[in-house]
């Protein structure tokens, strides 16, 4: 996954000259916030425009603001602080000094609070798909189904707080017994993109919170009013001041990241964005061997063999490769169909995409909403221009759409080598491109030849090659038959440089240490 992914609020590289993000104290004019009666929520107290250190809303000590916008209309939809090591290290220490009483809470009381959390989250369900909707462009009905994915975490995590069991081993002594129990790992640091803006916050905090944990969060500075908006609930819910922590920046983010890492008293790094950007903080972790989660970049192929329902094939390639205007860690990036079915379901599939509607993700009839920003855009074409260049066919699409925002037609390419870049390199954008393969053992080394692997799909009927396909898929996820994997309950993961340890399902013990106590003298 290349750096202008869903991290591009980890470089100042890739700040857009069209669009000021960062606007100084002492510039000649300031930005003023719109109204929060411009958000149309019916709880207009969940939009929150300061960062949150030790239970306080805070502005940034130098006064600078960020100007966050909507991706559909360029508009801008109001102003979050710019800040920076300082007010890291404050939140750092609110944390640290927050965890002496959290972790001494029983797993009961966490649970409590994480449901009444949970609770909330269900009650504001409309306001908080409408934000998500507002900053990250996606359609209301895809933020409704992300807002109750988010949610799903907070839940499963309030179960699996009653759940971190030790255990009783054994001994070969008659005068010890062995005992293992498990403790929170301290204060986290959370750092999270932006095509997810409530569902990556809570995968994380929720489990922190589960285990006792403590957090300090830098959502990304082109969606972060969903997670204010997650910290006003959880506040609201009982969680104590210092427990979580926001720190909101884009020019400063350097400095940030190198003190979310590298402060002592950060005891393990959950991030999620693209590959170079991880390894870099891997690195800075590494300076105190902190614990660190990892979901990194993907390059996800999607396999159609002959003996494919093809109707099932497209739905799940639909569903896979365009949810979120292909906007996705774990969407298809490369499509390998057998060449026998290859026309019939690149037909089907065109006329599919064909019919969606894109457009403001506010409208009813709207299936698919614009990128995150011009940038993105720009990939998308440069992923496009290559493959035709190469020989690749194009079917359907294939351009910016005009109007404001950041909007690129969904787009089909037939017969494309695979030498073209977007076989190479993750597009993240609604670019479906169809490559043709002949056998089993062809297609398998087409899709494990990248230096990544998170999730793969493939459709077959063939009991065996079900088998055989999904064992040598080198990837830490497989759908088959199926284009959506993500659940709650599932352990969330890559191999190879696609990231370290798993979310979700086995999620919590990534926030926990395991301590083993022998008791002698009996």
């Amino acid at each position: 996954m290349p750096l202008a992914r869903r991290v591009a609020s980890v470089s100042l590289a890739f700040t857009s000259p069209l669009k000021p993000r960062f606007i100084p104290r002492h510039s000649l004019f300031r930005y003023r916030m719109a109204s929060t009666a411009a958000f149309g929520l019916k709880d207009s107290s969940l939009i929150r425009t300061q960062g949150y250190i030790d239970g306080k809303w805070v502005d940034a000590k130098e006064g600078g603001v960020i100007r966050v916008t909507n991706p559909a209309t360029a508009e801008e939809l109001g102003t979050v602080p710019e800040m920076g090591p300082d007010e890291t290290k404050q939140a750092i220490a609110a944390a640290s000094e927050a965890f002496k009483t959290w972790r001494k809470t029983t797993a009961k009381q966490r649970h409590d609070i994480l449901m009444r959390f949970y609770a909330l989250m269900q009650e504001h369900q409309d306001d908080l798909a409408r934000l998500i909707t507002l900053e990250n462009g996606k359609p209301l009905a895809e933020a409704k189904g992300e807002h109750a994915y988010s949610a799903s975490f907070i839940e499963w995590f309030a179960e699996e707080a009653v759940r971190t069991y030790g255990e009783v081993i054994p001994s070969p002594f008659p005068h010890l017994r062995n005992v293992v129990i498990k403790q929170p790992v301290g204060v986290v640091s959370i750092l999270t993109p932006w095509n997810f803006p409530s569902a990556m916050i809570t995968r994380k905090l929720g489990a922190a919170l589960a285990a006792g944990c403590t957090a300090v969060i830098k959502p990304p500075s082109e969606t972060p009013f969903s997670a204010l908006a997650l910290v006003e609930l959880a506040t609201r819910a009982g969680v104590p001041p210092g427990v979580i922590n926001v720190v909101t920046t884009h020019a400063n983010i350097n400095a940030v990241g190198r003190e979310m890492c590298q402060n002592t008293a950060v005891k393990k790094v959950s991030f999620t964005g693209s590959t170079p950007v991880a390894k870099m903080l891997y690195g800075l972790a590494a300076s105190t061997l902190k614990k660190v989660s990892i979901e990194a970049g993907g390059n996800a192929p999607f396999i159609v063999f002959d003996d494919a329902d093809i109707d099932a094939a497209v739905a799940g390639a639909i569903a896979c490769k365009f949810r979120g205007s292909g906007q996705t860690c774990v969407c298809a990036n490369r499509i390998y169909v057998q060449s026998s079915v290859y026309a019939d379901f690149a037909s089907r599939l065109a006329e599919k995409v064909a019919a969606f509607k894109v457009g403001n993700g506010l409208e009813s009839d709207t299936t698919h909403g614009p990128l995150i920003h011009d940038r993105a855009v720009e990939k998308v074409q440069r992923h496009i221009d290559d493959a035709l260049a190469k020989g690749a066919q194009l079917v359907h699409g294939g351009k910016r759409l005009p109007g404001p925002g950041s909007f690129f037609a969904p787009t089909l390419l037939s017969d494309v080598p695979t030498d073209a870049l977007v076989n190479k390199e993750e597009t993240f954008g609604p670019l479906a491109a169809l490559t043709r393969f002949e056998t089993e053992e062809e297609v398998i080394k087409l899709a494990n030849d990248t230096p990544v692997g998170l999730a793969g799909y493939f459709y077959s009927r063939d009991v065996g090659r079900v088998w055989r396909v999904a064992e040598a898929l080198e990837v830490g996820m497989v759908g088959t038959n199926t284009g959506l994997i993500s659940q709650a309950v599932i352990p969330f993961g890559g191999v190879k440089e696609s990231g370290l340890g798993r979310e979700g399902g086995h999620g919590i013990e990534e926030y926990m240490n395991i301590k083993f106590i022998a008791f002698g003298g009996l």
